[in-house]
């Protein structure tokens, strides 16, 4: 059985099953996660299908919507200087195309660790170092890192807290590292329980409150800086994508190339701040 991420228990009960896949929450801390079975690997979902409409909780046309995310990951590296991070060499973990290196590099020497083979692809082609994982040679080669970055993506990882402590040990003491995430003790997410828009096993491994995350942070060598629940600029071809998707319908072709993005709060994602100590 899996260990909890925020306090490494291994006992949980059932919450209820979702897509025939069991959701469980730890006894001892709350933290919710999915049961995958036996063999099932979660880095098989990241194909090119996930970037371009073939997964109904994926994105509809992740490419075509390159300059809205741009703009909104211009918004997050200002949080992110905010909080004390303003040079030196940064880290993203789960990338995706790099649209946030993109930016960052402006400020920053960056890097990238993508387990999607064309997403990877992609960000190379632009000139962007970008691994499948945080190896011990990337970690020498461009760290120690003074900050890193993870965008919707703790929930995917099989074992983030694993994650996090390899991150810790790549990073300077007095580094940032900024997440966001689900909030699952969200208003939203309590009423809506096991229809709640984020809860997509087996794409979603982890279901995170604040108190779970920072915990999880905490056992990592993190300590919280900065939280709040961030409106955020989506692409319009995604707010479509997504809506229909809430509805049991799918979305028109024409909306794959819809321009722009719009400003999205439903107070149910939350972004953390944390240093490492």
């Amino acid at each position: 059985m899996t260990s909890c991420a925020a306090c490494g228990a291994s006992d949980a009960r059932e919450l209820w099953r979702v897509r025939d896949y069991p959701v469980v929450a730890c006894r001892r801390c709350g933290l919710a996660r999915t049961e995958l079975p036996p063999g099932f690997d979660p880095a098989s979902i990241y194909t090119q299908s996930y970037f371009d409409g073939g997964q109904t909780d994926a994105y509809m046309d992740y490419q075509a919507s390159a300059d809205t995310l741009r703009a909104e990951f211009a918004r997050t590296l200002d949080v992110l200087v905010r909080h004390g991070a303003e040079r030196g060499s940064l880290i993203e973990i789960g990338c995706a195309y790099g649209y946030f290196l993109d930016v960052a590099r402006e400020r920053f020497s960056v890097a990238g660790v993508e387990v999607s083979d064309p997403a990877r692809d992609a960000c190379r082609s632009r000139g962007l170092e970008v691994e499948r994982e945080l190896s011990p040679e990337l970690r020498e080669r461009r760290g120690p890192f003074d900050a890193a970055v993870l965008l919707d993506v703790i929930e995917h990882l099989a074992d983030p807290a694993g994650v996090l402590a390899t991150l810790r040990g790549a990073m300077r003491t007095g580094g940032r590292i900024l997440l966001t995430t689900g909030d699952f003790g969200s208003l939203y997410a309590r009423l809506a329980g096991r229809r709640w828009r984020l809860m997509t096993p087996p794409q979603h491994l982890w279901f995170f409150t604040r108190a779970t995350l920072e915990a999880t942070l905490q056992r990592s060598g993190f300590r919280l800086r900065g939280y709040d629940h961030p409106w955020k600029l989506v692409p319009l071809s995604m707010v479509v994508y997504q809506g229909l998707r809430l509805a049991g319908r799918s979305a028109p072709e024409w909306a794959r190339k819809l321009p722009g993005g719009l400003p999205v709060n439903l107070f149910d994602a939350m972004r953390l701040v944390a240093e490492a100590v």
